[in-house]
């Protein structure tokens, strides 16, 4: 019998299944694998370290480091300025 009213868990049900489809996507894009031995931007050696503490590895450190400081840079300002919204 539907009474109308959600479960006092309701909404962390919710956010739950939310977190746990995030994670699921995140895990299937993640790359596998034994990785390469050297970059595949500058060529240089990729530590054994390295290869197994991160499945798949493409990069080495250095260029890892620039890819993400690329990445991060590459959005846009959701929130936007006083000068934005006065124009």
């Amino acid at each position: 019998m539907a009474t109308g009213w959600a479960g006092d868990s309701a909404v962390q049900d919710q956010i739950d299944a939310t977190v746990e489809d995030a994670i699921k996507r995140a895990r299937s894009q993640m790359r596998s694998g034994p990785g390469l031995t050297h970059c595949e931007e500058c060529d240089a050696v990729i530590p054994e370290a390295r290869r197994q503490a991160v499945p798949g590895v493409r990069l080495c450190v250095a260029c890892q480091a620039q890819h993400d400081h690329d990445a991060a840079g590459s959005g846009y300002n959701r929130r936007g300025s006083k000068d934005s919204q006065l124009r």
